[in-house]
């Protein structure tokens, strides 16, 4: 077939060659779900091949590309996002272009304008904020997006988001704590500004108040995440006149900091202070003791939102805005009832 019939091709002729009707073509570009997975395929395959384009909309998958956009890769969950994602590219035949932007930055800048000039599929943001002008360029370039917040919530957009029931989690951690009978127990909270660290902190409260516990506010401390500020919060929740005898803190990577402010004092994880964290990080099995903590389906996360976005691409309607992926309590050695003092 010559480069003009390319262009000229028609949906009867796609359907004819794909041995379907002309109504099938239609719902498969139309983004459909009633057409089998198989014919589904054939379909797209033949329009791409044929590079048919409908009049006023993208070519159907024109790059087999997805992007995937972070804030910063320096976090572990990082990695775990970046493997769902890909897990769900390569069986698609999709490609990842893995990128590290800062709102308002060069870096932004400069992705955008790769953007516009290799064309992608989609977008997936992991990021805190997506700025009003990022959405408009997003918009301009017809680009379907979905937003993933393991350590946020993004308001002002109306992109799906894929998130995790980060309330669930920090109720269930407290509660796991005030069964084995703590009553004196420690907070480290994430970045105030980020909806799952207020979450994860109204958990807490949540849990001591149905127990009955009186919420202590000189048992709540501010953390950002990282190993540092966990370790700054244990040492200063463990410098108190009546220190905690268990201590939750809302990501792994702090727990983990409390780990050291935990032994530099001392004193041991489990037997003197019982240590909680959140995201349940392929290091927390192997740390030493294993850390108790909720497990954030990132994976999973990443996954989901791989799918979506390719739905998006396909023309495809998504069924809800906004989904929260189910978190779950991990218990290992980190934790045991208090010790006598």
């Amino acid at each position: 077939m010559s480069a003009d019939d390319e262009r000229r091709v028609t949906i009867t002729a796609i359907a004819r060659e794909a041995g379907v009707s002309v109504p099938t073509v239609s719902r498969v570009l139309n983004g459909r779900s009633d057409v089998a997975p198989d014919t589904r395929e054939r379909v797209e395959e033949l329009l791409r091949h044929h590079g048919y384009r409908r009049r006023g909309s993208r070519t159907v998958r024109r790059a087999d590309l997805v992007d995937l956009v972070f804030n910063d890769l320096d976090s572990p969950w990082a990695v775990e996002i970046i493997r769902g994602v890909e897990d769900v590219g390569h069986a698609a035949g999709v490609g990842t272009v893995v990128s590290a932007v800062h709102q308002e930055s060069s870096s932004t800048r400069q992705w955008l304008h790769n953007l516009r000039a290799r064309a992608s599929d989609g977008v997936i943001v992991v990021t805190s904020h997506l700025s009003p002008p990022v959405q408009a360029q997003l918009r301009r370039l017809n680009v379907p997006v979905v937003v993933v917040d393991p350590a946020a919530g993004v308001a002002g957009t109306d992109a799906p988001a894929i998130g995790a029931t980060n309330w669930n989690g920090g109720l269930a951690a407290t509660e796991h704590l005030l069964k084995l009978g703590h009553r004196r127990i420690g907070f480290v909270a994430g970045p105030p500004h980020l909806l799952c660290s207020r979450a994860r902190l109204d958990g807490y409260r949540t849990a001591l108040a149905a127990a009955g516990v009186p919420t202590d506010d000189r048992l709540v401390r501010p953390g950002d995440f990282y190993h540092a500020s966990g370790y700054t919060a244990g040492d200063e929740l463990l410098g108190l006149d009546d220190p905690p005898t268990a201590i939750f803190a809302a990501s792994d990577q702090m727990a983990f900091g409390v780990y050291e402010a935990v032994r530099r004092r001392g004193l041991r994880v489990a037997d003197d202070v019982s240590v909680v964290g959140f995201d349940d990080l392929p290091e927390a099995r192997w740390a030493s003791p294993p850390l108790t903590t909720v497990r954030q389906p990132l994976v999973e996360m990443g996954r989901l939102a791989a799918r979506t976005v390719l739905r998006l691409a396909q023309g495809e309607e998504i069924e809800s805005p906004r989904i929260e992926l189910a978190t779950e309590l991990v218990v290992r050695d980190s934790t045991a009832p208090p010790a006598a003092r």
